[in-house]
């Protein structure tokens, strides 16, 4: 079953945070995926203001976990130390 990545980002150093977006998207292309939403234009409907929204898709949580485990992206969990608070999660699709 599908599942997707998502992720609600609070940047607080932009400039290192550059980096991260640098190696992530390395990682994203190591794995064969896609964002399907990578910040962009947001509008609060309820709730708190939203940060920086991403939304990655993947053939499965097994998947999803893997990507997120995997050295490529590790290395991209390291640059973003300090440079943002990150929300993330994995949720199977329908």
């Amino acid at each position: 079953m599908a599942a997707y990545l998502l992720a609600d980002v609070e940047i607080t150093n932009p400039e290192q945070y550059a980096l991260y977006r640098t190696l992530s998207s390395a990682a994203f292309d190591a794995h064969g995926v896609k964002p399907l939403v990578r910040g962009g234009t947001t509008e609060r409907l309820e709730g708190r203001e939203p940060g920086r929204i991403v939304v990655v898709p993947f053939a499965s949580m097994e998947a999803a976990k893997a990507f997120y485990e995997s050295p490529e992206y590790r290395k991209a969990r390291s640059a973003r130390e300090g440079a943002a608070i990150m929300n993330m999660l994995i949720v199977e699709g329908v």
